[in-house]
């Protein structure tokens, strides 16, 4: 039985409860998940994988497992999904919603750091345990949240693994650009801090405004410095971006490092021939060895996407089916949908998944999950790093622009 909210005690909030206790008018079992994901505004494209990759698992649920197993009985999953439009004012009043009037029983995360801190406030306020794949900024677990879980690799290690690749093979310098958001702050922080660490100096450190519209000035000035590496912390128009004006200007250091754009088809769609030997960050991708019970492997889960939605998946797309799986699997655990007990099976869990190894410490992170890196060769982004999940070596220094 689901455990009643004490803290906003409205006749909304009743109706709500007993109506996501367990039944349809039809007698069927139901659990009601609900989340508040960008289908327009600044996120419009990464909230489209996050969705995707939540359906994919909803519809696995109901039509291949026939619901989640709940004690002797199975549930069909119900997703409330609404487009927050990516403002932080909409995410949190949507999760409200989705809370006091729609009732649902537990809550999946938006896209972004900073629109999942402003849902984690209404699910903490609320007590209902939220799992997420997309709010990756260490600040979100300095909170003391005790209902935020999520299953991929903090933001400050998004560029570990190729900083250390691109130091063993001599770069020494390194310049650094991020938007003004939680997230590309983090992952600016966490490159600063792994530049040092593998005997890289660190020339610069410059931040945008979010949602920019010309990046020309800080290349210009990178340009003049002669990095060995770019380091660009920002979204998938960033990428975009930084690529464009670096060609533009003929800015080509010896590596450039762009978060989300390089691991997303549309972005070597949109850039052409000049994405290659772009190098991105990536939570997951199908030729990882990563396998569990659910899903299969890597690439069982990346064959099922692409026949479902037409096209390969992103990471986001995968980190959002992981934290499906890994409340599914919660609740499975316990037994129950009383959300003290899916809690507590959440903070228990450690499990093998097609999205590598899911379990939770104390802050809600997934902290022993290793990052990964990508390069673009010829319109394909292979793993480089770490070296026991490469299937391509590492182009370094990567050729002028006029070569590619």
């Amino acid at each position: 039985m689901v455990r009643m909210n004490r803290l906003v005690p409205s006749l909304a909030l009743l109706i709500a409860a007993l109506t996501t206790a367990a039944c349809t008018s039809s007698g069927e079992n139901v659990i009601k998940i609900g989340a508040a994901v960008s289908e327009t505004g600044r996120y419009a494209e990464e909230g489209k994988h996050v969705r995707q990759g939540y359906r994919l698992w909803a519809d696995w649920v109901n039509d291949d497992l026939g619901g989640i197993e709940v004690g002797s009985h199975r549930y069909r999953v119900e997703l409330v999904i609404y487009d927050d439009g990516g403002e932080v004012e909409s995410t949190a009043a949507l999760v409200e919603k989705l809370i006091d009037e729609d009732g649902v029983d537990f809550l999946l995360g938006p896209y972004s750091s900073t629109l999942t801190g402003a849902a984690m406030e209404v699910a903490e306020a609320r007590d209902v345990p939220m799992v997420e794949g997309a709010g990756a900024s260490e600040t979100l677990f300095q909170q003391g949240y005790t209902n935020l879980f999520a299953v991929m690799t903090p933001a400050g290690n998004y560029t570990q693994s190729a900083l250390r690749a691109l130091a063993d093979r001599g770069a020494r310098t390194v310049v650094i650009a991020h938007a003004d958001a939680l997230f590309p702050a983090s992952v600016a922080e966490g490159a600063k801090r792994w530049a040092e660490v593998y005997g890289m100096e660190v020339l610069a450190v410059r931040t945008y405004p979010r949602g920019v519209a010309d990046v020309i000035d800080i290349v210009t000035e990178f340009r003049s410095l002669t990095p060995d590496v770019f380091v660009g912390g920002g979204y998938f128009d960033d990428a975009l971006l930084f690529a464009r004006a670096a060609r533009r200007l003929d800015f080509a250091p010896g590596a450039m490092v762009l978060t989300v754009g390089p691991t997303n088809p549309d972005f070597m769609t949109e850039v052409g021939a000049g994405a290659d030997y772009l190098i991105g960050p990536t939570q997951w991708e199908a030729s990882m060895s990563y396998r569990g019970d659910y899903f299969g492997s890597a690439a069982d889960y990346a064959e099922r996407f692409e026949a479902k939605w037409g096209r390969p998946p992103t990471y986001q797309a995968a980190s959002a089916t992981a934290a499906a799986l890994a409340l599914h699997l919660a609740i499975e655990a316990a037994g129950s949908l009383d959300r003290d007990a899916v809690r507590a099976a959440l903070r228990d869990m450690d499990v093998e998944t097609f999205y590598g190894r899911i379990g939770f410490d104390s802050t809600g992170k997934n902290p022993d999950r290793p990052m990964g890196a990508v390069q673009i060769r010829v319109g394909q982004a292979r793993v480089v790093a770490p070296p026991d999940a490469a299937v391509a070596d590492l182009v370094y220094p990567a050729p002028g622009w006029k070569e590619r």
